[in-house]
Order: C-alpha cells, then sequence, then structure tokens
C-alpha cells in the first residue's frame, strides 16, 4: 500500500486537558486511517503511482490531469485528509509557546495583522464562522509575498488552488475533532486549541519555505520534509 498512517510524535493523551485522549486516538487511528484506506484504494485501482501528497495534489483544483471526476474527488477528499492530518498532528505539541515563534515569522504576522493577537483573533473568527466542515489556514503565499487566513471546504488544501500557498499553520474544524469533548461549543475548542500550537514547526516551515525558498512536502507515510 503506497501510503500509511504517520506516527505521532507525541501520546495520545499528551494534549489533555485541551485535546482530550479519546478524540485524538478516534480522530489519528480511525478517521485518518480511513482517508488513507480509501486513497490507496483510489490510487492501486487507477495504476496510480505517484507518492508525493505534493505532487498528486498541488493545483489539482484546476488540474489538466486526465483524472475522471470520480478520481479527481477522491485524491481531493481522500488525499486531502491524509495531507491535511498528517499536518495537523504536527501543527500541534505538548510543549507550546509563542516563545518559540521565530522573529522573521513575527515580523510578517505583525506586517500582516498589527499583532499576534490581531491574528489569532481573525483567525478565530474564521474558524468559529466556517459553516459546515472544513479547515482554517494560515498561508504565505509566494506570489504576493504576504500572509493571509484561508478557509477551505470539507478536506480541500489550500495547495490543491495553488503551488504557491505555503500552510503554515491549520486547524481542523469538523465535528470529529472536537465534538467528544466539546459537543457542539466550537469557539470553546477553538480558543483551547492555540495552547497546543506547536509554534516551533510552524516557525520551521516558514524558515524553510519562506526564507530559504524551499517546497513543503509530505511522504506517502505523511512525515514532512522539505525540498529544493
Amino acid at each position: 500500500m503506497a501510503f500509511s498512517l504517520p506516527d505521532l510524535s507525541y501520546k495520545y493523551e499528551d494534549l489533555e486537558p485541551h485535546i482530550d485522549k479519546e478524540t485524538m486516538k478516534t480522530h489519528h487511528s480511525k478517521h485518518h486511517q480511513t482517508y488513507i484506506n480509501k486513497l490507496n484504494k483510489t490510487v492501486e485501482d487507477n495504476n496510480i503511482e505517484e507518492t508525493s501528497l505534493f505532487n498528486l495534489l498541488a493545483n489539482i483544483k484546476d488540474s489538466t490531469k486526465t483524472y475522471s471526476p470520480e478520481i479527481k474527488k477522491s485524491l481531493i477528499n481522500n488525499g486531502g485528509g491524509h495531507y491535511n492530518h498528517s499536518l495537523f498532528w504536527a501543527y500541534m505539541s505538548p510543549s507550546s509557546s509563542v516563545e518559540d515563534i521565530n522573529k522573521e515569522l513575527m515580523l510578517k504576522i505583525n506586517e500582516s495583522f498589527q499583532s499576534l493577537d490581531s491574528f489569532i483573533k481573525a483567525f478565530d473568527a474564521q474558524a468559529v464562522g466556517l459553516f459546515g466542515s472544513g479547515w482554517v489556514w494560515l498561508c504565505y503565499d509566494k506570489a504576493t509575498k504576504k500572509l493571509e487566513i484561508k478557509p477551505t471546504e470539507n478536506q480541500d488544501s489550500p495547495i490543491m488552488f495553488s503551488s504557491d500557498l505555503v500552510p503554515l499553520l491549520g486547524l481542523d474544524v469538523w465535528e470529529h475533532a472536537y465534538y467528544l469533548k466539546y459537543k457542539n461549543n466550537r469557539p470553546e475548542y477553538v480558543s483551547n486549541w492555540w495552547n497546543v500550537v506547536n509554534w516551533k514547526f510552524v516557525s520551521c516551515i516558514y524558515e524553510n519555505c519562506v526564507v530559504k525558498g524551499k517546497t513543503l512536502e509530505l511522504t506517502a507515510d505523511g512525515l514532512v520534509k522539505f525540498s529544493n
């Protein structure tokens, strides 16, 4: 099987009390695994040999590749599910600290949103206000050289719309990400999530992709790598 579930760098219970053990276990081992199973079936049934999630998904919304509508839909939903969740686990850490935001990224946040607090408020508003299921992202646009908050529906990823968009940070606002603990209280989930944001990883992406001009990629097993 081409794609597989990434191991976490922390235990399921390590994000408590903000993200509970049962949610993490179900989200990672059940929901994420289901996306991978369906993605593997699609690529195997259709002899798709690409194992780079970036190459598979980048610009797929406007892709001229000869995928049938059914194949394209599965790649977007299930490839996106694998890509998004693999990043999501890395975006979180039991040892979260805004002190880990590097100087370059903080300057860019201040330039784009006036302050970190203003950015968080704007991000929260998008996350709480997103109708239905989806994600909210902080992206760096290589074309405009600006940061932007981008909401996406279902399992859409920013790179599906443009390979110039670098997903620095992303929050899953599907109900399965929070319902066991927070029920229908999405605002509380969104607010508490900031307590586990892995700013060191976010800064690492910014350093590699923005400062050094590398490309953020994910291996078939969902591990992050940067390529020239």
